[in-house]
């Protein structure tokens, strides 16, 4: 690797830390799941076959989160904190007021969402993965990976449809 673990980190740290806290939903944990990623990545730097650095990385830390949390077994999406990273900081308040009410409303489709079709959505519409990208994070196959978003984003649009209608 011809990066060094801490410009790697320093690159990628936010991008695994909202990733990771829109899991777990808890601030503490995902810190704690980023040091565990970045320590998985520093020894085992040399098995990295992916070609991607950020697809591994995404890869070791969903790994480091299904190992912390499979006896819970449970998935949550963080809230509006985690999204709100995603819009741009110069707002009126008029624009921050309906921001902050789509943001619910995403929070609010996520949360109705199976754990695959979440995940699918997280990895490609949020931390734009590519589709090959995004399946190896969640280690299915292209195809699987493709129905789980494809299915995760018409669950959201017929929730949209109907608020729309009510």
């Amino acid at each position: 690797m011809r990066q060094s673990v801490e410009s790697i980190y320093s690159y990628y740290f936010q991008d695994i830390y909202r990733f990771l806290l829109s899991l777990c939903n808890s601030h503490h944990t995902a810190e704690d799941l980023v040091q565990e990623t970045f320590l998985r990545a520093y020894l085992h730097v040399d098995e990295n076959k992916t070609g991607s650095i950020k697809t591994w990385l995404f890869t070791v830390a969903y790994h480091a989160f299904i190992d912390y949390y499979r006896k819970q077994k449970r998935i949550e999406l963080k809230g509006d904190r985690f999204l709100r990273g995603f819009f741009d900081k110069k707002q009126t308040p008029e624009e921050t007021v309906m921001i902050d009410e789509e943001i619910q409303l995403i929070v609010n489709q996520m949360g109705q969402l199976a754990e695959k079709q979440k995940l699918a959505i997280l990895l490609h519409d949020f931390h734009q993965l590519t589709y090959k990208e995004a399946a190896a994070v969640m280690d299915v196959s292209l195809a699987s990976f493709k129905v789980s978003l494809f299915r995760g984003r018409q669950v959201i649009r017929k929730q949209k449809e109907l608020e729309k209608n009510e």
